[in-house]
């Protein structure tokens, strides 16, 4: 049954949509290239699904092979791709040469994660615990600057379906705006909100801590709207895996309609939770964002609680649980958030990203070659480092060969290859929004992560490598984009309405609603999509 609800004919259609370009890839290419091609394809498919079987399965490594450094793991594939690419080395003229870092960038990055994600839905699906008596949860809600978006975040947890007692504690960082009467104003009996002098989004949420006595915590950024049925999914799946330290929500973007917030709604799906399905598989989820995450509370003291090493004291404290051995797992649970709807503030947002990413990983170093942290040691930290490193760079490199294969000539043949790409990262971007239950409408920007939004998050990655490398930008500072609620305000300081998917009608109950009895379907759109809305895609029906 549970197979039957996830492979719905759209998944079909796709996957035989790529069975179909893969068929039309072995007409198009040379017979000589498209050996080379098999056999590049079928080494890389032998020892990544061997080597993700067997990690999946600890008890059958023998240990001497933990001590084993992890370069050999890396070091391995790449023998056997010099190896195939000597004997083939009168075929490797720039085309070649483009066309097979390109397909071991697809297969690395997406054939072999995105069927993991499918994977890990199904395994979801087929177990729906409930636990004896539902624990107490104790929801942090840290803000800073947070007017026009903490009532609303307060509103959606108290419109929580939650069976347990539930409480909250919002913590005002120093705001000098109206966020702590905001908050004071939505606070209802289960709330405290507690004001304290600004010292940065980990200080708050360990003041939230110090109020919080309950085996569970949720924290929850003050400017995301969590899901009515959130809360009970994240601790469902404490009771669906075991020695789970922390599980990690589903992010998505609210605030769609133009290019820059779509592009992130895309991102958000194929590039983040599609690999966080796939690490959810491993127990070894790499990052619990702080727009949705949960914590047994043991565990967090057990860690000393938030960090001020880094900008992303999500990042930091989640690699800190798993090098303690608790597992992390990925949850259904759902959060909205806003994603910069401008250049500059997805610059300004990336930028904090990826230098507290790096801060994060030198922090850490020591996983790279201490084999006792197990899973984080073969699988989590090499994808960071690939992520961050390689994969740029690999990116950089075809499109150098690109640009200079049509002067020494072979466009023709380069062209052809550059559609069958852009039609494999649409068709696998579909694959994963069709995962996801996300609009498919999506899948038209997809062409944009291999050209243009790739390579501005490539620059951002360069120049928080730059500040990080010159010692700029403060680890305490809470480096934030402006939002578009507090821009989008009429006269009287009244946010006007922002559109995006389920903005007019999320699945967010006043008190006086939940007072009234039940929400009709006619109020409340099941989906978070109201048909009132704005076309997410900016794309008009008519």
């Amino acid at each position: 049954m549970y197979l039957r609800g996830t492979f719905t004919w759209q998944i079909m259609s796709v996957l035989v949509l790529i069975a179909v370009a893969v068929l039309g890839l072995a007409l198009l290419l040379p017979p000589e290239l498209l050996v080379l091609v098999v056999a590049v394809g079928a080494m890389a498919l032998v020892y990544f699904s061997g080597a993700v079987y067997l990690l999946g399965r600890p008890e059958w490594l023998p240990e001497r092979f933990d001590r084993v450094p992890i370069v050999l793991g890396i070091g391995f594939p790449l023998v056997v791709v010099g190896v195939v690419g000597y004997h083939f080395r009168a075929l490797l003229t720039p085309i070649a040469v483009v066309f097979m870092l390109g397909l071991l960038f697809v297969f690395l990055y997406y054939w072999l994660v995105v069927p993991l994600a499918l994977f890990q839905k199904v395994r979801h699906q087929s177990v729906t615990p409930e636990p004896a008596a539902w624990p107490a949860v104790t929801v942090l809600v840290p803000a800073y600057n947070e007017e026009h978006y903490v009532g609303r975040c307060l509103r959606s947890i108290h419109a929580s379906t939650y069976p347990g007692v539930l409480s909250v504690v919002v913590v005002d960082d120093g705001s000098t705006d109206g966020t702590y009467a905001e908050a004071c104003a939505e606070a209802g009996e289960e709330t405290r909100v507690i004001r304290t002098a600004n010292g940065g989004k980990h200080a708050a949420l360990n003041a939230a801590l110090e109020h919080t006595e309950t085996e569970l915590v949720v924290s929850v950024d003050a400017d995301s709207t969590v899901h009515p049925d959130a809360i009970t999914e994240l601790v469902r799946d404490f009771e669906r895996h075991d020695g789970v330290g922390a599980i990690a929500g589903n992010v998505k973007v609210d605030n769609r309609g133009s290019l820059v917030a779509n592009l992130q709604a895309l991102e958000y799906v194929v590039g983040i939770n599609t690999f966080r399905r796939a690490f959810d598989l491993f127990g070894a989820v790499t990052v619990v964002p702080g727009s949705l995450g949960a914590f047994r509370r043991d565990v967090l003291d057990e860690v000393h609680g938030y960090s001020a090493d880094t900008v992303t004291e999500d990042f930091d404290l989640t690699i800190e649980i798993l090098k303690r051995g608790y597992a992390i797992h990925a949850s259904e649970a759902i959060v909205y958030t806003e994603g910069p709807d401008t250049w500059r503030d997805l610059y300004a947002q990336r930028r904090r990203w990826f230098q507290g990413n790096l801060q994060t990983v030198l922090k850490h170093r020591e996983v790279f070659v201490d084999s006792r942290f197990g899973v984080l040691h073969r699988v989590a930290f090499p994808y960071i480092f690939l992520s961050m490193s390689a994969l740029p760079l690999l990116g950089l490199l075809v499109l150098v060969l690109i640009v200079s294969s049509v002067f020494v000539g072979g466009s023709g043949l380069l062209l052809q290859l550059a559609v069958f790409f852009v039609l494999l990262q649409v068709l696998l971007s579909a694959l994963a929004i069709q995962i996801e239950g996300e609009d498919l409408r999506l899948a038209v920007l997809a062409p944009f992560s291999l050209f243009g939004y790739k390579q501005f998050q490539d620059v951002v990655l360069l120049r928080s490598l730059y500040a990080l490398w010159s010692d700029r930008g403060g680890a305490t500072e809470w480096l934030k984009p402006t939002r578009v609620r507090q821009r989008a305000t009429d006269g009287a300081g009244v946010p006007v309405p922002i559109a995006g998917p389920g903005s007019a009608n999320r699945a967010i109950a006043s008190a006086s609603e939940r007072d009234s009895g039940p929400t009709s379907e006619a109020d409340v759109d099941p989906l978070g999509v109201s048909e009132m809305d704005v076309d997410p895609l900016g794309i008009s029906e008519e």
